[in-house]
């Protein structure tokens, strides 16, 4: 024990030292979370923001900083597909009216895994309807893992799932035109060659004519029983395309097939592991960055992960966190 609290101490006075970035913007109220999604309800300008947690954690609030009121779960029933008991990762789209929230279901460290699909005309608890899965599943074996899904519209109009974690990282596959189904073969987009290969949790952003593929990599979770190595642990890293199926590179160029990655957000300070990271266009802020991070004047166990936000600028050409 000894030694694992010096472990974590070193850590933390390494973050200190680190390359400083803005702070995460201030949260209020229910501000735990874990792999979180927001959306601001177009009938009211209400906030939702759904995370990994049980029956998909909901909390509401009439801004990002909060106060954050926990409404509880999202639904009342396990998954239908047999892969787990727990939702994870949620993802949530208003698609001309109706929200989508796409799911996955796996356990740690597991490749059985699938992704679901629930849909809600009101965003509200206990609204919605689950359609199953989207036929995207994998087993032991397979070129990928399918959980951390994330949906993307191209310019043309036509919809991709973007998903992946750690087997081969991440790949995207054409939707059907009702969003219900992947209709086409999976296309791999992100790689990193070096084992263990700890990429996830992609998350595709649409911004100038180009198309941005952020990403989580590093471990995410158990920190605190199994500290890793500096740098080793969650960060948030992009690469750009202009097309939304292929072609992703970093600012050097260099093929996010191969390695390739710009660092967005990482440790510094009291934040840590920052990760599990989408990027939602504000109507009146623009675009922003939201993730969960772990606090280190609050703790670094899984279930201390706080939700943070950050303007994002790209008017450089890359995304740079305001």
């Amino acid at each position: 024990m000894k030694l694992q609290s010096f472990l974590l101490l070193l850590v933390s006075i390494i973050t200190q030292t680190h390359a400083q970035y803005p702070s995460p913007q201030p949260c209020t109220g229910a501000c735990g979370t874990h792999d979180p999604t927001i959306i601001r309800r177009a009938s009211d300008g209400l906030y939702f923001r759904f995370a990994t947690n049980g029956y998909i954690n909901t909390a509401t609030s009439w801004s990002l900083s909060g106060p954050w009121t926990d409404r509880g779960p999202a639904v009342n029933r396990p998954p239908s597909m047999n892969y787990g008991t727990d939702y994870w990762a949620p993802d949530v789209h208003n698609i001309n009216g109706l929200y989508h929230l796409y799911y996955s279901i796996s356990t740690f460290s597991s490749q059985s895994s699938g992704i679901g699909l629930l849909t809600s005309p009101t965003l509200d608890p206990l609204s919605w309807t689950d359609h199953g899965s989207i036929a995207l599943d994998s087993r032991p074996g397979s070129p990928y893992n399918t959980i951390d899904a994330n949906l993307i519209q191209a310019a043309d109009g036509r919809y991709y799932m973007n998903f992946g974690s750690f087997w081969s990282n991440l790949y995207q596959a054409p939707m059907s035109s009702d969003l219900k189904r992947a209709s086409g073969t999976p296309r791999q987009i992100a790689f990193e060659p070096t084992p263990p290969q700890p990429l996830e949790g992609g998350y595709m952003f649409r911004e100038g004519g180009w198309y941005y593929l952020f990403f989580s990599k590093g471990r995410c979770c158990g920190l605190d029983v199994d500290p890793p190595g500096w740098g080793e642990e969650y960060k948030i890293m992009v690469c750009r395309s202009g097309v939304v199926d292929r072609g992703f590179v970093d600012r050097s160029g260099r093929s996010c097939l191969s390695g390739g990655g710009e660092v967005v957000l990482q440790s510094f300070g009291n934040v840590y592991a920052p990760g599990g990271q989408g990027v939602y266009r504000d109507p009146s802020m623009g675009p922003v960055l939201y993730y969960h991070y772990k606090n280190w004047n609050i703790g670094i166990r899984d279930g201390d992960a706080q939700f943070g936000w950050n303007r994002l600028d790209f008017s450089s050409g890359w995304p740079v966190v305001r």
